[in-house]
């Protein structure tokens, strides 16, 4: 299967020292993959790469077999925190950069229906719970149609129930807009539940010491027997790789 996105990381510096690669990881259409490794392993780094935010390094990156540089629509990104606009509504937060009244805009009706927030179109980011907050900054990610979401440790601001519920929306968002997912967390147990594959970067320089892939069947139950040897191996993986 062709790779929606694939990029090659020869070397990536910071002050002179090698912090990332060499790597290359490629997402094939509807995969989800998670990136778990230590603090400091270059996971964000790798994801403002692929986001075109960070273009100093040697490598390329490609979506669809043509190479990029820069920001492109086809790749979407949602941080750590919600980073909404406090001044603007969540209809108007959603549809950024279209150029038009976000209210007016189908698109977002539609978004906010599917992340579960029909009816709060006008409030503004201060009237939202953080759970709340970071489903207007999925709406907004999938706005543009991406055909890849790179996601950075989205649910670690959250309590542990509305991680949860986040979780789930996330699986059935990207089984649904048939969009690749790349997710970086340090959750291994969120890592095994939502991706198709778990790549474990080590540090200094970050590179992927192993792969674990996860072949059970969707949508999957956190209560799945499969799920636990598969932790345990990415467990191992960390440690091997130095992690903790």
């Amino acid at each position: 299967m062709s790779a929606v996105i694939d990029v090659q990381v020869a070397q990536k510096d910071f002050g002179g020292a090698p912090v990332l690669g060499p790597l290359r990881l490629a997402l094939a259409s509807g995969e989800t993959v998670a990136l778990v490794g230590a603090s400091g392993c270059g996971k964000s780094t790798l994801l403002r790469i692929l986001a075109g935010l960070d273009a100093d390094f040697r490598g390329a990156v490609h979506v669809d077999g043509r190479a990029v540089h820069g920001v492109q629509r086809e790749v979407g990104f949602i941080f750590q925190e919600p980073r909404l606009f406090p001044w603007l509504s969540v209809a108007d937060n959603i549809a950024f950069g279209s150029g038009r009244p976000g209210r007016e805009d189908q698109r977002v009706g539609t978004l906010l229906e599917e992340v579960g927030l029909t009816g709060l179109q006008d409030r503004l980011p201060k009237q939202l719970s953080g759970g709340q907050a970071q489903r207007v900054a999925i709406a907004r990610g999938l706005y543009a149609r991406p055909r890849v979401l790179l996601l950075d440790e989205p649910f670690s601001a959250v309590d542990a129930f509305t991680r949860m519920k986040l979780q789930d929306l996330l699986a059935s968002l990207a089984q649904a807009h048939g969009i690749s997912v790349l997710l970086v967390t340090h959750d291994v147990e969120e890592a095994v539940l939502l991706a198709d594959r778990v790549l474990v970067l080590a540090a200094r320089p970050g590179r992927v010491q192993a792969e674990v892939a996860v072949d059970l069947p969707r949508p999957r139950q956190r209560e799945h027997p499969g799920l636990l040897p598969l932790r345990a191996r990415v467990l191992a993986a960390l440690h091997d790789a130095h992690a903790f």
